[in-house]
């Protein structure tokens, strides 16, 4: 798959997964009909009326698809659906993950790449930069590209390339993969230790370029001692809720709540995270995004799909290469255990570009109100970015 665009976490912290039953929703006949699993082709026909004039925002996605090489160019389909979507911005990984080996010369590498495909398709494409852009992508109609790191790694021991990295474009950065760094550990490090000394240098420099720090990946203890020492709101782009599937991905109430307090915002994504075992579905989505609404308010609540805009074309090659992947991961030793090749990183039926809309009528359905399905949709993320870039 894309890795620039995908995290790649599904993967290495897939959980142990088999047969389970699940509670059903009752919807209205609307939104009954996003549930049922879609194959590959042109999304059905539901639609939210606000959804046009709303800041739709993916806390980690990007445009292309599942396969292929990350530096190949986006294709006229990939293109299409990216403006199919709806989606104002995605937060999109640029460089490599979990190893400081080439991280810096990889960064540098996506960054180019990327450029490039703008200057390509500047009717479709847009960089962010700064809160106006997003209202700017917005009523263009052009999918706005937030650059950001899902690893410190490319910083190396140099603070100084914090700076320059926002100088090409950085504007979102994680502190942690899963494993240790030389800022703290990732959530599937078994020591559990919290932020560095190193780590709060970090920190306090990418507060001073005003840069949104993303803790997704960080352990319990480096995403509350980020919380607390953040001069600013932060953000956990792509998670679920512990509460209802206990996985190293996923923050606990403790976490969200601490988050919420500081005034960040916790996207919620589409992975095989959103339940113990067996393949997530929409419902399971909306389980989360419902809990995390709970816990955290409305106000700092999102969506961070973790994966392309594309939809995945659900055939023999495709489940083959996931196959792959999995026993590459496995190879590489950045895996989590009870990892399994037959569940996968999409929710099937969500398996559309225009998924943003289709759980804004799930929602709609059980009852929330537009002004809060809005923040949900990107509404939160504006804000947080807002705050942080000035």
């Amino acid at each position: 798959m894309r890795r620039a665009v995908h995290s790649g976490d599904p993967a290495a912290d897939a959980p142990a997964r088999g047969g389970c039953s699940r509670r059903r929703f009752t919807l209205g006949s609307l939104a009954a009909a996003t549930l049922a699993w879609l194959p590959p082709g042109p999304a059905r026909a539901a639609t939210w009326a606000p959804f046009g004039r709303t800041p739709v925002i993916d806390g980690l996605g990007g445009p292309g698809s599942y396969g292929g090489d990350d530096f190949a160019p986006l294709t006229a389909a990939e293109l299409a659906d990216a403006r199919a979507s709806g989606l104002t911005a995605v937060n999109l990984t640029l460089g490599s993950v979990g190893r400081y080996a080439g991280a810096f010369e990889d960064a540098l590498k996506s960054i180019a790449h990327w450029e490039a495909q703008i200057e390509a398709h500047p009717g479709f494409l847009l960089r962010i930069e700064r809160a106006a852009d997003l209202e700017r992508a917005r009523r263009e109609q052009r999918l706005g590209l937030v650059y950001g790191f899902q690893d410190s790694a490319p910083f190396g021991e140099d603070l100084e390339r914090i700076a320059m990295f926002r100088r090409l474009g950085l504007r979102v950065a994680q502190l942690t993969y899963n494993n240790r760094n030389l800022v703290g550990d990732g959530c599937l490090e078994p020591g559990g230790a919290g932020l560095s000394k190193f780590g709060r240098k970090v920190l306090e420099r990418l507060n001073a370029e005003k840069l949104l720090v993303d803790l997704s990946h960080g352990g319990r203890q480096v995403t509350l001692d980020a919380i607390a020492a953040s001069t600013a709101p932060v953000v956990i782009s792509h998670t679920g809720c512990a509460a209802l599937a206990a996985l190293p991905r996923n923050k606990t109430d403790e976490e969200l709540r601490a988050l919420a307090v500081r005034g960040g915002v916790a996207g919620i994504y589409f992975m095989p995270f959103l339940r113990t075992a067996g393949q997530p579905m929409a419902e399971d989505l909306v389980r989360h995004i419902e809990h995390a609404v709970a816990v955290c308010g409305e106000d700092h609540v999102g969506l961070g799909s973790d994966g392309p805009i594309s939809p995945v074309p659900f055939d023999e090659k495709f489940r083959e290469a996931h196959r792959e992947d999995v026993r590459k991961r496995r190879a590489l030793g950045i895996s989590a255990p009870g990892e399994v090749d037959d569940v996968y990183t999409f929710i099937p039926d969500l398996n559309t570009p225009r998924r943003f809309e289709a759980i804004a009528v799930l929602l709609s359905a059980r009852g929330h109100s537009d002004a809060r399905i809005g923040k949900i949709l990107g509404g939160n993320f504006a804000r947080v970015m807002g705050e942080v870039w000035g």
